[in-house]
């Protein structure tokens, strides 16, 4: 557990010089985009054209720091912080409004990190990462409380209980998912899988843990009965991004088969339970664990993709209505903002975009 000296949260100045909020470029149109104040390191774009629909500093924030391809980033449940990671082993914490303040750079895990997630209170932040441990970490200290071990092979997912108790899931490359109370020591349940698990999910009740893997499926394990429940099939190649609705009725996957789908996972649903494939975005050679998200009010779902583009589907129509550029690398993750407008997105390109889209 790092210690108060090195509270992360008082960054030195050479750090805080390498972190940066520039101005995305835009090209002049009806919307036109104009510089406006800031010294040259902190800019923003000021909208001349229609009004705007959120409260970022400006409708296009670029978020530069990082020094390695990254891999995950989360809003916190009030939107008012934003964390990214990756390669470097390190999480940034940032603040979504004004200039994009970075906070704090947390650092501890000994590989690159895969997923973050923050708890339902907003006050822990919880990481996975491919040094066999996950971790959890106070925001308002800046410390690592908790650090999670047990894996024998690099993590690729955890996600947090929506309600209830204080329960995390685990997926690894060591083929099991593991269930951890944070309250206690070590895991409480262990599933073996048979494959390497990329994405794990919550259902909303948290008694159902679904994971997805190499296998192509998705498995869904109870816990009280101890035993996979239901198997999901109709993706042909990896399934790497998991995401529960918002009413929790329905589980979005995304496949490197370049297919996103929707299924549903109600208890006396038909049958055949896939009901809608989207398609439109790309994975590559690189393989890198695309995940995907869905907008707080479950009209719109998103994902990444590695022809760097961010996509944005609607739900009902299952049409593209955003295809939006700016990143020069693989667009590893992108999420919505819980309140307002506003989607987010990393890539192996080092960056981090916030924007504003219609609401």
């Amino acid at each position: 557990m790092a210690s108060a000296a090195d509270n992360p949260m008082k960054r030195p100045a050479a750090q805080s010089a390498a972190l940066s909020v520039v101005p995305a470029k835009q090209a002049r149109t009806a919307g036109e985009l104009i510089q406006h104040g800031g010294s040259a390191n902190n800019k923003r774009l000021v909208s001349a054209g229609p009004s705007r629909t959120s409260s970022l500093h400006a409708p296009i924030m670029l978020l530069t720091g990082h020094e390695g391809e990254i891999y995950c980033g989360k809003f916190s449940p009030t939107g008012s912080i934003l964390a990214t990671a990756g390669y470097e082993r390190k999480i940034f914490l940032w603040t979504v409004y004004d200039e994009c303040e970075n906070l704090a750079v947390l650092t501890g895990h000994g590989g690159a990190i895969l997923e973050l997630k923050f708890t339902t209170d907003g006050e822990t932040l919880v990481s996975a990462a491919s040094d066999k441990t996950a971790a959890l970490w106070d925001l308002e200290a800046g410390l690592r409380i908790k650090r999670l071990k047990g894996h024998e092979k690099l993590i690729n997912s955890v996600d947090v209980v929506r309600r209830g108790p204080q329960l995390l899931c685990t997926g690894s490359d060591d083929g099991t998912i593991r269930l951890w109370d944070r309250r206690v020591r070590g895991h409480t349940h262990s599933f073996d899988s048979g494959n390497a698990v990329t994405s794990v999910a919550f259902g909303d009740t948290g008694e159902l843990v679904y994971s997805g893997g190499i296998d192509n499926s998705i498995q869904a394990w109870d816990l009280r009965r101890s035993a996979c429940t239901m198997r999901l099939r109709g993706h042909s190649d990896t399934v790497t991004g998991l995401a529960l609705s918002p009413d929790g009725n329905y589980l979005l996957s995304n496949g490197m088969d370049a297919s996103l789908r929707v299924w549903d996972i109600r208890p006396y649903a038909s049958q055949d339970r896939c009901l809608k494939i989207l398609s439109g975005h790309r994975h590559s050679f690189e393989q890198n664990l695309l995940r995907c998200a869905w907008q707080p009010d479950g009209r719109r779902v998103t994902c990444g993709s590695s022809d760097r583009f961010v996509y944005v589907w609607d739900c009902a129509s299952r049409q593209v209505v955003y295809k939006l550029p700016g990143h020069t690398g693989s667009v590893n993750e992108t999420h919505f903002h819980p309140k307002e407008p506003i989607i987010m997105s990393v890539g192996s390109d080092k960056k981090v975009y916030l924007g504003e889209i219609e609401p």
